[in-house]
């Protein structure tokens, strides 16, 4: 039988066989402990926190199936998923070379969590290879990044980065959660380990948090023991949500890609906006990258206003339909200052430096009609 394309995956890739008691949708084990059986190890007891009840493991499968990765856990929030990914590689007196765009919450995790467990961390751009290998030192373990950048949506070097990994013998780990498998699967270009936010695109409802990790079976069986001790498992109730929310990725996020071009063309030709950050426009400095990489251009999108921090206040507080609120993937539009949230943990020189100004809108573009989202955006604009 031929591979199953992405859609088929994300319905049929990891559900039990033959299906429990018949059912059709993946049932909810609402419990914590399983009759004991044989066990090779503590981490092979049957326990809610171990990870290993029938639902996790229809997420874990069906995760790895989509991402085309060996093996992939999941855990109570996407900062569960970086922390013990990082965790799990990293010893005091390493050190980790990351972009310099990055989420608020990677960037506080790196310069405040792991320097004060001796972790170093140095930055560099997400376009510019040539300076991460310059970072690289004997301790150096790890090269981090996210396909596509919180919040200016750059896109990474990441052929060129997973190969520079690979060559200096480092694990290389790619945060997908903007991108989505649907857009871009960055184990087929060679990284190590790929982390989400499920509680965005994976889900896609706004009703849960949730994170996952896929990659080599070696580096996720490690990540796993290591989630095993620090106790981030995600809920029976939680992951039977995820697993439901997951077989509708495919037809979610290519409706998305669809709205987000058509919101940020909108946005690039109106007089009351400096700039646009979309990788599918032909202004966006990683175009080319993108058609090349990404099989849809996503559902996020920032632009900067004219008039400045003050005038993007207001601005997301006026619109009639986009709601001004944090997070992405859901299928309502969101608007957000990162300023004032994603970000916000940053110091304001942290935030110049990475390019998030205060006249920074992000967009997380929802299932609405493309028609009224652009007619909610051009006429909040106006007013």
């Amino acid at each position: 039988m031929s591979k199953r394309r992405l859609d088929t995956q994300l319905i049929h890739a990891g559900e039990p066989e033959p299906r429990i008691e018949g059912a059709v949708s993946m049932p909810i084990f609402q419990t914590s402990t399983f009759e004991s059986g044989e066990a090779g190890s503590y981490h092979d007891l049957r326990y809610l926190r171990l990870n290993n009840t029938p639902n996790h493991l229809a997420l874990h499968g069906k995760i790895a199936a989509i991402e085309g990765a060996e093996a992939a856990v999941v855990t109570a929030s996407g900062m569960a998923a970086i922390s013990t990914a990082l965790l799990s590689v990293l010893r005091p007196g390493d050190h980790v070379i990351a972009q310099s765009t990055l989420y608020g919450g990677t960037h506080s995790l790196f310069m405040e969590d792991l320097a004060a467990l001796g972790i170093e961390v140095s930055l560099f751009p997400c376009d510019e290879p040539a300076q991460a290998e310059a970072a690289i030192r004997p301790s150096t373990k790890v090269l981090y990044c996210e396909s596509l950048a919180n919040p200016l949506v750059q896109l990474a070097a990441l052929p060129e980065l997973a190969a520079l990994a690979s060559k200096h013998g480092l694990v290389s780990m790619v945060d997908n959660t903007f991108a989505s498998p649907v857009n871009l699967r960055p184990v087929a270009l060679g990284f190590d380990l790929v982390l989400h936010s499920a509680t965005k695109y994976l889900n896609g409802h706004s009703d849960l948090v949730a994170g996952a990790i896929a990659g080599r079976q070696a580096l996720v069986d490690v990540a796993r023991r290591k989630l095993d001790h620090l106790g981030a498992c995600l809920d029976p109730h939680t992951c039977f949500l995820l697993h439901r929310g997951l077989k509708t990725l495919g037809v979610r996020v290519r409706h998305q890609n669809t709205s987000a071009l058509a919101l940020a063309q909108a946005l690039e030709g109106h007089p009351n906006v400096d700039r646009v950050h979309y990788p599918g426009l032909t202004s966006h400095p990683h175009y080319e990258r993108a058609c090349e990489l990404l099989e849809g251009f996503g559902g996020m999108l920032s632009f900067e206003l004219k008039g400045g921090g003050d005038a993007a206040a207001r601005l997301v507080r006026g619109f009639s339909l986009a709601v001004n609120a944090p997070s992405l993937g859901g299928p309502e539009t969101l608007v957000t200052r990162p300023c004032d949230t994603s970000h916000k943990g940053m110091t304001p020189q942290e935030r110049e430096a990475a390019g998030v100004s205060d006249a920074l809108i992000r967009v997380s573009v929802g299932l609405e009609d493309p028609q009224d989202i652009v007619a909610d955006f051009v006429t909040t604009l106006q007013s």
